[in-house]
């Protein structure tokens, strides 16, 4: 696989992620307890031998530079790296990435000196473990000038997704960005020959979507960055591609999420906790590559725990959880109740220094941790957060939107933002 490049496109503010995406950017948002969203796409093409990877950021890109200096280091022998490229004032250009396709054509020269004949673009905030040899060998055999990896979807998701037309021999013949709710696809259903060919299961997923996996030909992908207008891959670059190029799908059926919202994101991370979860971090073989921190085995004391994953180095005494995803050095005091709810840990624990001086400038806040008492049920806990003694964050409605002090509600999940202090007593 030398002879390909690849290129994850960390995104942009990340509003639809807000308040998670306030002081880090959407790769760097963790997943599962003790990963980031970039381990997913990084292990993905580690595992698949392509080891020459840059990843494009311009907002919050401090905590994702850090996480991927500490955890990407290939030994003095080896050729492989993990390269952040954040958005820079040139000569050629004084404007910030104008979106996906202009972040790439703003930072093509720095790919350039590789001399790949492939360049396999990558979204950074979707969910999926897949090796890309497979979709190389489908770009390879049809002589497709790009091929895009597509996944099946249902109607319902469709307005949210680039959808294709295919044809029996998979080369995509139409292509709609984000139809609106309502559009008449019927015309873009997946054909039955292909259907039969790769063993599609009836279940209502009647159409192809896209994943936000782009691999291009050198060539191809130099020409079709040309028009400085097309600033997007998804609304510009891949619909004019379908009309002036061969372009080719090729179908993924496993386990594809995109996590773009904190619905999705919530609710990814929940999936996690049931018994045989699609996304499977138990593989020995494709396991996800992140930041090792050496921590202690958790520790748990007369806990009662239903469908809970613990990471390391937590301490739980006298606490219930009940679909519970914990996240690495998270404490839980006695008497809490945690439900429907992901914890994201610390990055520290409070005789750290860092915590030492919060205390040095007179701030009278509770530990890192859930206070003894506290009930939290379908939230996200973001963070270093400090949540008092006896504080209760309870159920939403899905159609609840609103903020407080150091938490939003969004979507009917409460989320409590990195470094929030929630006083004892508190009522969410």
């Amino acid at each position: 696989m030398s002879h390909a490049l690849s290129i994850i496109l960390g995104g942009g503010e990340g509003k639809r992620l807000y308040p998670l995406t306030k002081y880090r950017s959407k790769p760097a948002v963790p997943i599962a307890g003790k990963y980031r969203l970039i381990d997913i796409p990084v292990s993905n093409c580690i595992h698949s031998g392509i080891e020459r990877i840059f990843v494009l950021t311009q907002f919050n890109s401090a905590s994702l530079n850090r996480h991927v200096n500490l955890a990407y280091k290939f030994d003095a022998f080896h050729e492989g790296f993990v390269n952040i490229l954040a958005a820079e004032q040139t000569m050629d250009s004084m404007d910030w990435f104008q979106g996906t396709a202009d972040a790439v054509r703003k930072t093509f020269r720095h790919f350039q000196r590789f001399e790949a004949d492939d360049y396999l673009i990558l979204a950074g905030d979707h969910i999926y473990q897949m090796d890309y040899r497979p979709m190389l060998a489908t770009h390879s055999d049809s002589g497709a000038d790009l091929t895009l990896a597509v996944s099946p979807v249902t109607y319902e998701e469709a307005s949210e997704l680039g959808i294709m037309k295919v044809e029996a021999d998979g080369r995509i013949s139409d292509f709609l960005e984000k139809p609106r709710p309502g559009t008449d696809l019927s015309a873009f259903e997946i054909p039955g020959d292909l259907r039969k060919q790769y063993d599609l299961p009836d279940d209502g997923r009647m159409l192809l979507g896209s994943m936000g996996v782009y691999l291009f030909r050198d060539e191809a992908l130099k020409v079709a960055l040309q028009d400085y207008d097309k600033t997007d891959f998804g609304r510009h670059i891949i619909p004019a591609a379908v009309h002036e190029m061969r372009v080719q799908a090729h179908l993924f059926s496993g386990y594809w999420r995109d996590v773009g919202t904190i619905a999705a994101f919530f609710q990814a991370n929940m999936d996690l906790l049931s018994e045989a979860p699609d996304f499977r971090l138990f593989r020995e073989h494709f396991k996800i590559f992140t930041h090792s921190r050496y921590l202690a085995g958790s520790k748990i004391l007369k806990v009662t725990a239903d469908q809970a994953v613990l990471n390391e180095g937590c301490l739980v005494q006298e606490a219930t959880l009940t679909r519970a995803l914990i996240g690495v050095r998270t404490l839980i005091g006695r008497g809490v109740q945690i439900e429907d709810t992901y914890i994201m840990g610390a990055d520290y624990y409070e005789d750290d220094p860092e915590a030492q001086r919060a205390k040095a400038i007179g701030r009278d806040v509770p530990p890192i941790g859930i206070g003894d008492g506290a009930r939290i049920c379908g939230a996200i806990v973001d963070k270093n957060a400090r949540i008092g003694k006896g504080v209760k964050i309870t159920r939403k409605e899905p159609s609840e939107n609103y903020a407080g002090h150091g938490y939003m509600v969004r979507d009917g999940i409460t989320v409590v933002e990195k470094d929030a202090v929630i006083p004892d007593g508190a009522v969410i």
